[in-house]
């Protein structure tokens, strides 16, 4: 696969909907081509002690930022026509669809492929399958896991390397 967009969310609690920020990049022809992230006011706006604590945002960082409509606006643009790719895509893809049904916007039956997935089969003895071990099995090692915007860039070297 060599065109794509990887993208990760980081959510403020247990509502899948509850999106606060999202990094998406952009490969094309195999390179890195673009890159998008934005903070987004959560829906429900409330952050929980553990989600906070693996992210590190809280309602000061996301009470100005923009709601999700707003921010896909200008994410829709970037990855027309691509395929998404994430660490554990069926949470980053129920959380596109669960924050799509509370502002009532029509989902357009994006297209996911799971690096996690992937892994598992490409090193089957890895001590564990996590984003951030992957990456650097795939020579990306990581400065700023759970930064959405560290977390896509680190899903799109180990999709380049795997997929």
């Amino acid at each position: 696969m060599l065109d794509f967009a990887a993208i990760d969310f980081e959510t403020a609690n247990n509502c899948r909907s509850s999106v606060c920020s999202v990094g998406i990049v952009i490969v094309r022809d195999g390179e890195i081509v673009d890159s998008y992230y934005s903070l987004i006011q959560p829906e429900p706006n409330y952050y929980s002690y553990f989600c906070t604590r693996v992210h590190g945002l809280t309602c000061c960082d996301t009470d100005c930022a923009p709601i999700f409509p707003d921010v896909w606006a200008e994410i829709e643009p970037l990855i027309e026509g691509l395929p998404l790719v994430a660490h554990n895509a069926r949470f980053d893809e129920s959380c596109l669809q669960a924050v799509f049904r509370t502002y009532q916007m029509d989902y357009p039956d994006y297209i996911f492929f799971d690096t996690l997935r992937a892994a598992k089969h490409v090193f089957p003895h890895a001590p564990n399958h996590q984003l951030h071990t992957v990456a650097c099995m795939c020579g990306h090692p990581m400065t700023n896991h759970h930064h959405a915007l560290a977390d896509a860039k680190a899903c799109a070297h180990i999709a380049i390397e795997i997929l």
